[in-house]
Formats: C-alpha cells, sequence, structure tokens
C-alpha cells in the first residue's frame, strides 16, 4: 500500500515538473513574439520615415542597382588587374636594354633590336617639332591623361562605328608603351584590357617626359627601324637631332602605320600623311600656318632605299632568343651584343617576294589573307622566317604565335607511332572504311572510301579513316589480351601519338580529343618546322635556333651554338626514319602533295587541310632544307576550298625551287647521294624560268667591293674636278662646265 502511494506521488511530481516546463516554453515564445512584434512595428516605424515614392523611388532603385552592378564591376577589375600586373617584374625596364646588332650567316648585317646604347641621343637633344608633331598626331591630351584617354577612345569608337570599320585608334601614348614594354601584338580583348591597366601603371610609376621618351625610343617605325633615331638614319641619314620640319613630321606620321607611310615603299603617302602632321601641329597651336609653309612646299625627300627589305619577324625571333640566353647568364654582363645568325639573306627576300606575290594574285580566288613559312636546315639552324603579309600593319608572328589546326600534316607522328610498335610497314594492308569512336565517325575528302590498300598508300591519299583506325592499333598494342575495348585502345593510341610529337617538338598543349589523329589540335609553325627536322635529319631532336655565335662590345666570341648548346639526341630509331622518308615522298611523287615536287631534288613532306577549310599546309622536307608554310585568316573565317596541295604545296615548290640553286645537294636519310646539279631544268614552252638564286658574299668581300666603289667615284670625281680647272684656266672665265658632242675619255662607269 505505501509502495503504491509512493509511486503514485512521484507520478504527480513528474508530471506537475512537465506541466511546469510546457508553460515556461509557452510563456517564453509568448513573450519573445510579443517583443519581436514591439521591435518589428519600432523598426518599421522608423523606415517608414524614410519611405518614398513617385519618381524618388525611381532613383533609389537605379542607384542601388548601380552600386550593386559598380561593386561586381570592382571584384572583376581588381582580378582583371591582378593579371596585367604579373605581365611585370621589379626589373621590367632593364629587361630590354640591351642593344643586339644582327648579322645574316654571311656576316652582312641585317637589322638591330633594342636601344643604341652607343649613340643614344637624350631627350632633351630631340627637335621639339618632332616631339610637338608626335604629340599633335598620336595623343592630343598626353599631358592630360591618366594614361588612358578616355574622350579620345569614346570619340574613337563612334567614328569608327559610323565608318563600320576601324578609321581611328583610341590606344593613347601610354598604351602603346605598355603594349611594346609588356604585351605581345596578338589582337585580343585581353590584351587591350591589360594595356588600359598598364598605361595607369605606367603614369604612376614614370613622369610624362620618362613616358614620352620610352615611346620614341622604341615604337617601330618601319624598315627595320626602332625608335626615332634608328628611323633618321634609315631614312634621312642623319641624327634624328639635325631633322628638319618636313622631315619630322613624316617621322611623326610613321608611328600609326609604319608599312603604310614608309617613304621609302609609298613616298607620295608619306609626303600626304606628313601635310597631316603639319595640319594636326597648326589644329594643337604647336605651330602656325605660316611656319609649316616651306614644309608644306618643300616636302621631305629621303635617301633611297627602295630595294631594302628587312627579315623582322626574324630578327624579333632571333631577339627574344638572345633575351633568354642573357636571363639565362649565358652572356655575360656586356649589353652591347653582336649576334652572327643562320638567316640566309636572299632566300629570305626570295621567300617574302613569293608569299606576297601569292597572297596578291592567287590568294583572293580563295578568299585567304594571311600566310607564314619557316625554313631550317635540317639541325634546326633558321634560315628564313615569314610571320605575315604586313609587318608594319602588324607585328603578331603567325609563324611562332598563332595557334592553328594543321590538318593532315599532323598525321605522319601517328603513322611513326604506328611503325614503332613493330606491327606496320609501307606494305601492310589497312582498311579504309568507316568507324566510329562514340558519337564521332570521321569521314575521308569527298566522302569516298577505298577499301583494302597498303599503309603506303594510305598516306598518300591522306586518307581519315585509315589515320583513326592506326589509333586504335597503336593501344590494342599495349593492351592487356581479352581487354580490347576499342574506345579505350583508341585513348591509350592517342596517348602515344602525343608522346611521339612532344618528343619530336610540338609544345602547344595537344588535349586528347578523339579527332586529334586527324590534326584537330592546335599547333604552330615553327613547331611543325621544328618536327619535321627529325625526319631530315634520320632521327634527332633539333630545336630551332637563330644565334650561331655572339660577340660583345669588345669582339670577342662569348657564346657559340656548336660549343654551348647542349648536343643533340637521338629520339627515333635511323632505320624507323627511313622507312617514314619512303612512305613521305610518295605523298609528293602520287599523292596530295604532286605541286611540291622538284627539279632533281627528292622531296617528301605532307599536305594538311582542316575542317571548313580554316587552315591549309604543305609541310616539306629535302636533305638541305625543312620548310612549313601555312595559308589562312587571322579571323578564323572559311577560306574558299583550299587545301594543302593547292597555294601552299605551290608556294613551298616555289621557294624551294630557287633555295637549291647553286648548293650541293644532300640525300634524305636512307636515300643515295644525289647526283644531278642543283640548277632547274629547262623551262617548258610558255614558262618562266625559275628566278636564279645570286651568290652570296662573305663580309670582307663586300667590304672590298665597297671599297672599290668609293676609290672609283672618287677617282672620277677627281678628273672631273681636273678638266674642270683646266677649262677654267684655259678660257680665264667661269668654271661652269658646258655639255659636249662627244663623251670625254675617262667618262662613262
Amino acid at each position: 500500500m505505501s509502495e503504491g502511494s509512493g509511486f503514485s506521488r512521484l507520478r504527480q511530481k513528474i508530471g506537475r515538473a512537465l506541466l511546469d516546463f510546457d508553460a515556461f516554453v509557452d510563456s517564453s515564445l509568448h513573450t519573445s513574439m510579443e517583443l519581436t512584434r514591439e521591435r518589428y512595428a519600432s523598426f518599421a516605424a522608423f523606415m517608414d520615415g524614410f519611405h518614398i515614392a513617385g519618381w524618388r523611388r525611381v532613383l533609389n532603385e537605379l542607384a542601388s542597382e548601380t552600386l550593386n552592378i559598380g561593386l561586381g564591376l570592382g571584384v572583376v577589375a581588381l582580378t582583371l588587374a591582378g593579371l596585367a600586373f604579373l605581365e611585370t617584374s621589379d626589373d621590367w625596364l632593364k629587361k630590354t636594354d640591351l642593344a643586339v646588332t644582327f648579322l645574316d650567316r654571311y656576316g652582312q648585317e641585317v637589322g638591330r633590336r633594342g636601344i643604341r646604347h652607343d649613340d643614344k641621343v637624350s631627350f632633351d637633344e630631340l627637335p621639339p617639332n618632332l616631339i610637338n608633331a608626335v604629340v599633335a598626331t598620336e595623343d592630343r591630351r598626353f599631358f592630360e591623361h591618366f594614361g588612358v584617354d578616355v574622350i579620345g577612345t569614346l570619340r574613337a569608337l563612334t567614328v569608327n562605328a559610323r565608318a563600320d570599320s576601324v578609321v581611328q585608334g583610341g590606344s593613347s601614348i601610354t598604351q602603346q608603351l605598355a603594349k611594346n614594354l609588356f604585351l605581345s601584338n596578338k589582337r585580343t580583348l585581353e590584351r587591350k584590357i591589360k594595356e588600359a591597366y598598364l598605361a595607369v601603371w605606367l603614369e604612376f610609376r614614370l613622369p610624362k617626359r620618362e613616358i614620352l621618351r620610352l615611346y620614341l625610343d622604341r615604337a617601330y617605325l618601319g624598315g627595320g627601324a626602332f625608335g626615332v633615331q634608328a628611323a633618321a638614319e634609315f631614312y634621312f641619314g642623319k641624327s634624328v637631332r639635325d631633322l628638319s620640319l618636313a622631315e619630322a613630321a613624316m617621322i611623326a606620321g610613321l608611328f600609326k602605320a609604319p608599312t603604310k607611310y614608309a617613304p621609302h615603299i609609298n613616298l607620295p603617302a608619306a609626303r600626304a600623311r606628313a601635310n597631316d602632321v603639319l595640319n594636326n601641329m597648326v589644329e594643337t597651336g604647336y605651330l602656325t600656318e605660316g611656319q609649316i609653309y616651306a614644309a608644306l612646299r618643300n616636302p621631305a625627300t629621303p635617301v633611297d632605299r627602295s630595294r631594302d627589305l628587312t627579315p623582322d619577324w626574324y630578327l624579333d625571333y632571333a631577339y627574344e632568343e638572345v633575351k633568354k640566353l642573357a636571363d639565362e647568364k649565358k652572356l655575360g654582363d656586356d649589353r652591347v651584343l653582336t649576334v652572327r645568325t643562320g638567316l640566309d639573306s636572299n632566300l629570305q627576300k626570295h621567300t617574302d617576294t613569293t608569299i606576297e606575290t601569292q597572297l596578291r594574285e592567287h590568294a583572293p580566288a580563295y578568299h585567304a589573307k594571311q600566310s607564314a613559312m619557316v625554313i631550317l636546315d635540317p639541325l634546326g639552324a633558321m634560315r628564313a622566317m615569314v610571320g605575315g603579309r604586313d609587318y608594319g600593319e602588324s607585328q603578331f608572328n603567325r609563324a611562332t604565335d598563332a595557334l592553328r589546326q594543321p590538318g593532315s600534316s599532323f598525321k605522319p607522328f601517328v603513322y611513326l607511332t604506328a611503325l614503332m610498335t613493330g606491327k606496320f610497314k609501307p606494305s601492310t594492308i589497312v582498311v579504309d572504311a568507316p568507324i566510329c569512336l562514340g558519337n564521332w565517325c570521321p569521314h575521308n575528302y569527298k566522302n569516298t572510301y577505298a577499301g583494302r590498300l597498303p599503309l603506303i598508300e594510305a598516306l598518300a591519299r591522306s586518307l581519315n579513316t585509315v589515320a583513326v583506325r592506326l589509333s586504335v592499333a597503336i593501344g590494342e598494342a599495349d593492351s592487356v589480351p581479352g581487354h580490347n575495348n576499342t574506345f579505350e585502345a583508341a585513348k591509350r593510341g592517342r596517348a602515344k601519338i602525343v608522346e611521339t610529337a612532344r618528343l619530336m617538338g610540338l609544345t602547344t598543349p595537344l588535349p586528347d580529343t578523339v579527332s586529334l589523329p586527324i590534326g584537330a589540335d592546335e599547333v604552330t609553325v615553327i613547331d611543325m618546322a621544328s618536327a619535321y627536322c627529325t625526319f631530315a635529319n634520320g632521327g634527332l631532336r633539333a630545336p630551332p635556333y637563330t644565334a650561331v655565335e655572339i660577340a660583345n662590345s669588345r669582339g670577342e666570341v662569348i657564346y657559340r651554338h656548336d660549343r654551348d648548346a647542349p648536343p643533340l639526341k637521338r629520339i627515333i630509331d635511323q632505320s624507323t626514319i627511313e622507312t617514314m622518308v619512303s612512305m613521305m615522298m610518295q605523298v609528293v611523287l602520287a599523292g596530295t602533295g604532286k605541286r611540291a615536287q622538284l627539279d632533281n631534288v627528292e622531296v617528301a613532306g605532307k599536305t594538311g587541310t582542316t575542317n571548313g577549310y580554316k587552315d591549309a599546309w604543305f609541310d616539306g622536307y629535302t636533305g638541305n632544307y625543312v620548310g612549313v608554310v601555312w595559308f589562312g585568316n587571322d579571323d578564323d573565317t572559311a577560306m574558299e576550298k583550299m587545301t594543302g596541295g593547292t597555294l601552299p604545296a605551290g608556294t613551298w615548290h616555289d621557294v624551294m625551287q630557287y633555295a637549291h640553286q647553286g648548293i650541293d645537294l644532300k640525300p634524305l636519310p636512307g636515300r643515295p647521294a644525289p647526283t644531278a646539279a642543283a640548277a632547274a631544268s629547262a623551262p617548258k614552252p610558255g614558262e618562266a624560268e625559275a628566278p636564279r638564286r645570286p651568290a652570296s658574299l662573305a663580309a670582307n668581300a663586300a667590304a672590298a667591293l665597297t671599297t672599290i666603289e668609293s676609290a672609283m667615284k672618287d677617282m672620277q670625281k677627281s678628273r672631273g674636278e681636273e678638266g674642270l680647272a683646266a677649262t677654267a684656266k684655259g678660257s680665264g672665265r667661269d668654271a661652269t662646265p658646258r655639255p659636249s658632242a662627244k663623251p670625254s675619255a675617262g667618262g662613262g662607269g
């Protein structure tokens, strides 16, 4: 009884405790809600004091949205600024402080890059008319803006929009300097954004005077001249200190388009541009109408440079190579250098001329506007480089910086990798038939299939399905028995192909895509030329180079490529390369590359055409040279059915036919030594004879001829003066020469 009552009392206590807890919770919630309601009502009453309606509310909403967008743009701007500032470094002003004179392989000077330390003209010595002409024409608000001329940019955008083309440039002098110092010449939105940030950065780091000095020292002004001092010497044969007003106006007019307005190329255009500059100086108040009258009536006359042609893209590439060697501390502390390069000046000029001729006469029919070409010797020495159609219009080097799909010119890497498995040889029968990897099904050109055929014929006919099937077979060679999934085998095969391509010299990303075996991944012209050197030299990795020998300011040789560069390494077996060479010869003899055939010279190579006709290539080689040529458009638009076997192969032929004249022919790997001389056969009826290659003179021979020429001119002048003096003495009158009925015995050339 007592136990039952005790348990009952315990239950009652627990019940009361739970009721108390429930009441506490309910009371607390009620009190909290009441307090929250009161505070919200108080807050609402407070906010009612800020209530706005009508137009005020619209303005408030706009301001709020603007603030939000501004904060977002600010975050983006800071991110982009960080990317731009990565282009700079602590010694950014000293990085380009080299003065390099370049010689071709025979010792002839071909150009300069960097700063002219030996005769650099200070800013104070520059003619005021030149400075004012540049500012009046290039950036009238230079001394007012913060690095970016907002007003000028908006004006340029408006004018260009009305004209539906680029009529005016909006970049300030500081922006142009930022591009020259830190950035490439790629025409991209990213570069323009970085350019603007770096311009503002420069304005905070340097005074206006120093910015203008650097701009005048480093701008490209045509004819291979960088800076106003070099331009004055090139165009007028004098120091920039001595320029007249008319000459200063002509140089100031070059900044916009150096090649278009270069006086040695188009003197009427240069003079018209100089007149615009003079009028700009009047508009900005630097000169009066009367002060420019004489310069308008008597325009500048440059020295004759009509036959000069500078290898600017080659020199840009060589300069970067020298800077890299300097950064690696291989050239000592001297900043004034003379570099003998591997450049063949005659071949370079012929390549430039040939490509320009093809672009002018034949490319319009294909809707092609650009081309690039690199020529190496089989061991990597660069003999010529063309980076585009017009260096003055665009310094962007399409041979080294443009990423383009190689198309079928990539297939030799696939076939070589297949040969390296040991399961294939030229006579191996392969099948050209439809194949699919997942949802991707490649097709051949013209959508036809050849069925069963030898491997060597498949390469000559550039069959896409065979290249894809080879990628599968390469992967199956490494697979585990019983695990021969086609898709996985193809993936393993592509990895092997990429490994081969990397080994031979391709440096671009080459992502793993099913279309990689038919050339869908992007490469550069120079990488392809370097890789094809391995075919031409019998299996050695041969990186491209320009600097053969470098001397310091005292004439001491401080670097020699044959002595200081790493030795070439064998990467592919000689016999495998010889097999590939025999197969690639058939591409030219009986396949898609027939137009590249040379007289008395064996040629091997491969054509390349990309999907949609956006790129067309011919990559070929002989025992003496490796040459890669590309045609396409900068904006990646399609051409009119141009294939690698048309204009690219024809251009390669025209360049290489000239290149092989008058030289000792070398055999391709595995081929017998040539017996015929490197001379063009007689032209067929109706055909023009191929241009003959002039002999190249060594530097001392050229100097001797120059000395003889000067001596002959002095002798003729001396004879003329003696005859004139004798005439004056005999007549007792003015020593004015009179026309003679017949030439004197000492006349003539």
